[in-house]
């Protein structure tokens, strides 16, 4: 993608219960969270406007709102674009989510029944076919909506909201990161989460997923590795 290539978002059926600005945030969050809007790449409210086909003043709502979210920086230009990492945040965001996420995963044990072990499973099984037909963007939706609905089965869990925070900010540079995933994802971490979830064991659970986000990430194991992706993703859509 250069920064003058067309952007796609991909577009869910509004609800009449949603407010067009409820929708346009919903929409543009969903992207960048999905990876759909690239480091680097600059945006217009026009732009966005005509993909989203609605007026500009939703937009501008649900941009100052994912820029609250540090999701979006807006720019002296008035344009728009994600944030620009560093190697320190990064390391930040992932450790945090290695501290937070398992936790969550524990907590949400007790609560899954067997309709719920069941949406998992469908969702592991969608992603295994997405990983065969080298469907990125697709392998990056299902793993979050893997990982949203075990941590949501607890109803009394505070972390969902921090835990999407992290998605949110490090979401377009993991996208970026998924072309290398066979290669240092070789154990099929989810598939060691049902394992745990059968058996009832949350320790299991736990180091399942840490593994699973520790893998995610091996691509940048070494100083020197980290310091390259964060470069070529801060200039990744230029």
């Amino acid at each position: 993608m250069d920064k003058k290539s067309p952007i796609a978002i991909t577009l869910s059926e509004r609800e009449e219960s949603v407010t067009v600005t409820q929708w346009v945030y919903q929409t543009l969050r969903r992207a960048v969270m999905n990876g759909q809007i690239l480091p680097g790449r600059a945006l217009t409210i026009r732009e966005l406007a005509k993909v989203l086909d609605v007026s500009p003043m939703p937009i501008r709502e649900a941009i100052r709102q994912l820029s609250a979210e540090n999701a979006l920086e807006i720019q002296g230009n008035r344009r728009v674009m994600v944030p620009k990492m560093t190697a320190m945040k990064f390391n930040e965001l992932c450790e945090a989510r290695i501290a937070l996420e398992p936790y969550a995963a524990a907590r949400a044990m007790p609560y899954l029944n067997a309709a719920k072990i069941a949406e998992l499973k469908a969702l592991n099984s969608q992603g295994d076919q997405a990983m065969a037909q080298g469907n990125f963007e697709e392998i990056s939706s299902l793993n979050q909506d893997f990982h949203r609905l075990l941590y949501s089965a607890n109803p009394h869990q505070v972390t969902q909201p921090l835990i999407e925070s992290l998605w949110l900010q490090l979401g377009p540079f993991m996208r970026l990161a998924t072309s290398s995933l066979e290669e240092y994802y070789v154990v099929d971490r989810h598939d060691e989460a049902m394992q745990a979830i059968e058996k009832h064991d949350a320790i299991a659970l736990q180091l399942a997923i840490k593994a699973d986000i520790r893998e995610g990430i091996a691509f940048v194991s070494t100083p020197e590795a980290l310091h390259n992706f964060i470069e070529q993703s801060n200039t990744s859509a230029r």
